[in-house]
């Protein structure tokens, strides 16, 4: 008969390897100039695409690898179009996204919709709605908006 010593936690804690997975955050904008050093020609430096002040923009306001390469694509789809070299921060602008910084949008990111809201708060979704809107008296505001931290839903 084969039987297998058990494992004590000293032994496998000896063996594990503790890992940060933050991704890019507070490291975007080295993220984007790396990105443009990879994706470009050899002697093409990414400030001759992107200004620098663009970087910084961009280091600021966007906050994942995936939001990263699909405005840098599709701004560099739009800059080609119109004959744009390299892209200015005010071309940036127009390209992303009209309310990308809005409240909806950021809890949508973080994987909560405005039903999920309303189920976890025990309110209507009309009254969500009304409050990412911005459309709810001002009592009624900090009443919800303290609910959603108290929840731990980020804001």
């Amino acid at each position: 008969m084969f039987s297998v010593p058990l494992l004590s936690d000293r032994q496998i804690g000896g063996r594990t390897h503790i890992f940060a997975l933050e991704g890019i955050r507070g490291h975007q904008s080295e993220y984007i100039q790396w990105i443009l050093t990879q994706a470009a020609k050899d002697k093409v430096q990414p400030t001759d695409i992107l200004e620098s002040s663009t970087i910084s923009f961009l280091g600021e306001r966007l906050s994942t690898p995936l939001q990263v390469e699909q405005y840098l694509t599709l701004a560099m789809n739009e800059a080609y179009q119109v004959g744009l070299k390299p892209i200015t921060t005010e071309f940036m602008e127009t390209i992303l996204a009209i309310g990308f910084d809005d409240l909806e949008p950021n809890l949508i990111r973080h994987g909560y919709n405005t039903k999920s809201i309303a189920r976890l708060l025990n309110v209507r979704p009309a009254e969500v709605r009304s409050f990412l809107h911005g459309q709810l008296p001002p009592e009624k505001t900090q009443d919800m908006r303290d609910l959603i931290l108290k929840i731990g839903i980020p804001l």
